[in-house]
């Protein structure tokens, strides 16, 4: 099927042919016939693509701060290329679709194959979308008028927060789509409305809309005539759509506004305010957040926890249908806001539209109906790429999963080993179809079922969410494949031993197949050479581990005890499995405390060994991020190593030994890919006993639920 991407990196689009998404659980499986192209947000995306290094770095002051703070622990070539990585990641354009529902996910109520709906997908022939981001479509409503839904649910959030009374007087300021479709919600609320912009044919649609209008391209003064509307009382309200850099939409609306007037910003802009303007008239502002509540909640959206209506009665998906309500019955007329169609395959033309001269307003892509391109297409869910075959019998990797961590740093270090990059899935195509033609996989697909049937793959590299690790291990044992996975390899005792009893039904029908956690720390050459400098010691050591991890939210997904398990499970373990192996020998008892604070990621582990070794784990996530992330030290027969980030490792007191510095940091992963391929490819020594992967494993998920 084909979707509309942006390079953020040089602004341009595309259409791709990427594989047609998979239906989640909770989410709606839709076939597009219509969307509709937001030209403020969508050319605000394009013009940062299009601006240079310096540029961007200006618009995004914040990222910049990140970046330095990176660079100071990291170092330079690092972070340069995480932030290359970043840039390059293709973006997924659109908000405002309308098409009809081809499947519905697992826990879905409320729609059904065949119905017309409206939802904030994409500008692709085929979205799956959370249901609580649908709406059915009333049968008086066309497909391009119900794509006007979500532009006018912004609308209408803004001016639920306005909170309008009949008779009183707001101003908008900004007349494109938002700022068109709110008079018309205003004038049906019995307000009286005065719209403000500098383009005369926006101008006339929001005259025939029922407004009053101010030209600022004629050297109108808005405050004058805005005061002048209001009988000389000040406006009640004002709506800002405009969308620029400057300060001046809201300090005009300061000056034009009544005492305890109420301003909201809809769309962007400066944000420099002046005290004075709002001290003396006690005026309130707000920022509308989108659609509505529930936008960017992922217990709401994600996870389809709908707000109780008697305490939110408006959420995202009822003002998607209030809108259609208004659509339905005439009170808002879109027709007249339409000024382009184009086909899905002329997208770039529109895009050219975007940023040219030529005026452009409601800007409709047009998707093929059933007659002109049958189902069966649309639906294919693998893309055959131009990736090299790899020789025979080189290890045929099929990745699943395919993120940030994947792409920017996984799918690499496999490549440099050599390995045939068989095929590569992900749930809704856009990614792993970068993945794929950045590192020269064959295929794309989005039916991860097909890796394990796959005869040619013969080993699984899985880097999804946590909670599918376990069921995919095990799946992979039993398709006869190789399997390395991502930290964590599962999230409780139950999906521990359902791996432990699929390994041994493979060896007992006589296949030797490896399972490899993706415990990296111990394959850098710094922790290698620890390693041997402690073989020549005798007596137990003291580890000490301090991990600068920094905070993550709490609604952040890693966080979420059913997906991610917690971030002791999900990145505590690696540390655990460093003292393991540092160690050589098992532990024998743990102990772990924590900061009481809302999530349990700042905890001190420690670990006693079989030899009387000793280790400490300060996990925290209450740091700076400015200071490094990992440093470890080692105390042994009156010596001490010291390890800073995987960089540099200092020795003191050890002879013929001083220093060791490195300015990778992925080296470990890339010994740890490499030992893996070699094993599928030759057989042999398993990098990481299985016996010591369960035991790491188990630890980490004791300590978690201690922490509990």
């Amino acid at each position: 099927m084909k979707q509309i991407l942006q390079s953020l990196k040089t602004g341009e689009t595309e259409v791709a042919e990427i594989p047609c998404p998979v239906v989640m659980h909770r989410q709606v499986l839709i076939r597009s016939t219509v969307s509709l192209v937001s030209v403020g947000t969508e050319r605000m995306l394009v013009e940062f693509g299009k601006a240079g290094w310096i540029e961007k770095a200006r618009q995004q002051p914040d990222k910049v701060r990140m970046v330095l703070d990176k660079i100071k622990t990291d170092g330079l070539m690092p972070t340069v290329e995480t932030v290359f990585n970043k840039l390059d990641q293709p973006l997924p354009l659109g908000y405002c679709n309308v098409g009809v529902v081809m499947e519905t996910g697992s826990g879905v109520s409320g729609f059904a194959p065949g119905d017309r709906v409206a939802s904030n997908g994409k500008h692709a022939e085929v979205v799956s979308v959370p249901a609580n981001l649908c709406a059915r479509i009333p049968p008086l409503v066309s497909d391009e008028e119900a794509a006007f839904t979500v532009i006018g649910a912004i609308a209408l959030q803004g001016i639920r927060l306005v909170q309008p009374t009949l008779g009183e007087a707001v101003v908008v300021t900004g007349l494109g789509l938002i700022g068109l479709v709110a008079v018309q919600l205003l004038r049906a609320h019995g307000c009286r409305v005065l719209g403000i912009d500098l383009d005369a044919e926006k101008l006339a649609l929001a005259r025939e809309f029922g407004a009053e209008v101010v030209n600022l391209a004629a050297g109108e003064d808005p405050v004058a005539a805005a005061q002048a509307f209001a009988r000389g009382r000040g406006v009640d309200a004002v709506l800002i759509t405009a969308s620029t850099k400057s300060n001046a939409p809201v300090h005009q609306a300061a000056l034009m506004s009544r005492k305890r007037g109420r301003i909201v910003l809809v769309g962007v802009t400066g944000l420099e305010l002046s005290r004075a303007d709002f001290f003396e008239k006690e005026l309130t502002f707000q920022v509308s957040c989108s659609y509505g509540p529930g936008r960017y909640d992922t217990n709401y959206e994600e996870k389809g926890q709908d707000y109780p209506v008697g305490y939110v009665r408006w959420t995202e998906q009822r003002n998607f249908e209030a809108v259609l309500d208004m659509l339905s019955d005439g009170r808002l007329n879109v027709q007249p806001l339409i000024s382009h169609r184009f086909p899905i395959d002329a997208s770039e033309d529109a895009y050219a539209l975007i940023g040219g001269a030529e005026p452009a307003l409601g800007i409709l892509l047009r998707y093929p109906t059933p007659a002109e391109k049958p189902e069966v297409e649309v639906r294919r869910t693998s893309v055959r790429l131009a990736g090299s075959h790899a020789a025979a019998g080189a290890a045929a990797l099929g990745f699943i999963g395919s993120g940030n961590y994947a792409t920017a740093v996984l799918i690499p270090a496999f490549k440099a080993t050599g390995a045939r990059l068989k095929v590569v899935a992900s749930n809704g195509g856009v990614s792993g179809l970068h993945a794929g033609r950045k590192y020269g996989f064959e295929a794309s697909t989005t039916d991860t079922d097909s890796i394990f049937a796959d005869p040619q793959v013969n080993a699984v590299v899985i880097t999804t969410r946590h909670d599918s690790h376990a069921a995919l291990v095990c799946q992979a044992l039993a398709a006869g494949k190789h399997v390395f996975v991502e930290k964590p390899l599962a999230m409780n005792h139950e999906e521990l031993a359902a791996i432990e009893q699929a390994h041994a039904i493979a060896v007992a029908t006589g296949r030797s197949l490896v399972v490899m956690v993706g415990f990296n720390r111990r394959f850098s050459p710094q922790v290698q050479k620890i390693r041997s400098l402690l073989e020549g010691t005798r007596g137990p050591k003291a580890f000490v581990m301090t991990v600068n991890a920094g905070a993550i939210p709490s609604e952040h997904w890693t966080q979420d005890l059913a997906v991610g398990g917690g971030r002791i499970i999900g990145e505590g373990c690696h540390f655990i499995d460093l003292l393991r192996f540092l160690a050589g020998v098992e532990i024998t008892a743990h102990h772990s405390v924590r900061l009481q604070a809302a999530t349990a990621d700042t905890v001190t582990i420690q670990l006693a060994f079989a030899d009387g070794s000793i280790g400490t784990i300060h996990y925290f996530a209450n740091g700076s991020k400015s200071y490094p992330k990992e440093r470890l030290e080692v105390f042994a027969a009156g010596r001490v190593l010291q390890l800073d980030n995987f960089r540099k490792l200092t020795g003191f007191g050890w002879p013929g030994f001083t220093k060791m510095n490195l300015w990778r940091q992925d080296k470990g992963q890339r010994n740890c890919a490499g030992m893996f391929v070699n094993v599928v490819e030759k057989g042999g020594f398993t990098p990481i006993p299985l016996a010591e992967v369960l035991e790491v494993s188990r630890i980490s998920i004791e300590v978690a639920a201690n922490l509990r």
